[in-house]
């Protein structure tokens, strides 16, 4: 089945017009969003941030306990056999948490769904921007601040997407509350419903629409 494109204006870092303009696959950027596969992937994206490594000692962890406490009769005591116990301080936890695996599995194609759907939400509400590649020579957080700027985005949250690995975009946004860089291909549906704003570099639009339909290896969340 053929899809129709969507045309989307490019913008310059500067915020004004570049005169380019781009097409958005309607089969990743206007399908009918479905909110129950989104729900199951954000629940498996958190579930799997979990380590699930706390541990609690059971009574049979507690060292100690191996002679009797007291003798039997004649304290006005209850007859304790151990020291270990949940009841006494020092003894065991009863129905404490031990290390498990939160791990929540879903499909592929439903990952790919719940991404197409959220950034189908955020094309409806006119929340995803495209912007001309850009790069810095060394990094600075001023200048992820004046592009915000630039762009309106000041004091927002927003994901911004770069075409292919672009480590000095990634260090000069790191440091600034609510902005999150990654290569286009990487975010899951959290992060793009997360997000306020997503500005997608215009080579990574590519990127993005193939890791969504599939094409090359995927890092999945």
């Amino acid at each position: 089945m053929e899809h129709k494109q969507m045309n989307v204006k490019v913008l310059k870092t500067d915020g004004s017009e570049s005169g380019k303009e781009v097409s958005l696959d309607q089969a990743v950027f206007a399908i009918e969003p479905n909110d129950h596969v989104i729900y199951e992937d954000i629940r498996s994206y958190l579930a799997n941030q979990r380590q699930g490594n706390a541990s609690t000692k059971g009574r049979s962890d507690v060292r100690g306990g191996g002679r009797k406490a007291y003798r039997q009769k004649g304290t006005g005591m209850a007859r304790r056999g151990s020291i270990r116990s949940n009841l006494l301080r020092g003894g065991g936890i009863v129905f404490g948490p031990k290390p498990r695996d939160y791990k929540v599995g879903i499909t592929r194609k439903m990952k790919r769904l719940a991404r197409s759907s959220a950034l189908t939400y955020k094309v409806r509400d006119n929340a995803l921007l495209i912007v001309e590649d850009f790069n810095y020579e060394v990094p600075r957080t001023k200048s992820i601040v004046e592009l915000l700027a630039a762009l309106g985005l000041d004091g927002k949250k927003v994901l911004i997407l770069t075409g292919g690995s672009r480590p000095i975009v990634y260090k000069s946004g790191r440091n600034i509350p609510g902005i999150t860089v990654m290569e286009a291909f990487k975010p899951a549906t959290y992060h793009i419903l997360d997000a306020e704003v997503v500005i997608i570099q215009e080579s990574g639009l590519s990127e993005l629409v193939d890791s969504i339909k599939g094409k090359p290896a995927e890092v999945e969340a």
